[in-house]
């Protein structure tokens, strides 16, 4: 946790005792290996996104709290669009993505689509370090499927 630092001079804060961040060099070093687990690589998706639309100049509101349907809504121009990320793989020249959220516990899963909740989906891709937004009514109720790479002919 980050706390004042011992130095006293302004902007300057404490990650251990005598230890002070004042850039990204002077952070230990990250792990050697990213953890896999779904919300860790969905947490790296968001902060890519939303790395991508502030760098483009876009004001970005965050919702308070875990849980909501979108995970950040955009002001365009003065129309603000509810926004849900995505994690977006690449497959055969295609970035595909899920379009539904998974909630499960002890009595069942439940399965729902996000159409009338949210305006886009903001989908970001590791393998390709970009960031597409696809407006909802454009995706399926299951995955979407983006073409990034022309189709490979086959021979015959």
């Amino acid at each position: 946790m980050l706390d004042r630092g011992g130095s006293g001079r302004r902007g300057h804060f404490s990650v251990r005792p005598g230890w002070h961040a004042t850039n990204m060099c002077s952070l230990p070093p990250p792990p050697v290996h990213l953890r896999s687990h779904p919300v860790d690589v969905g947490q790296r998706s968001e902060a890519a996104i939303l790395a991508a639309l502030v760098q483009r100049g876009y004001p970005v509101l965050t919702p308070f709290g875990v849980n909501h349907r979108c995970d950040l809504v955009i002001d365009c121009d003065g129309q603000l669009l509810r926004a849900q990320c995505k994690t977006g793989r690449l497959r055969n020249g295609t970035v595909r993505f899920k379009t539904r959220s998974v909630r499960s516990n002890t009595k069942g899963s439940l399965a729902r689509g996000y159409r009338g909740e949210i305006d886009l989906f903001l989908v970001y891709c590791p393998d390709m370090e970009t960031t597409y937004a696809v407006p909802v009514e454009e995706a399926n109720d299951t995955q979407g499927s983006l073409r990034v790479r022309p189709t490979e002919k086959r021979s015959g």
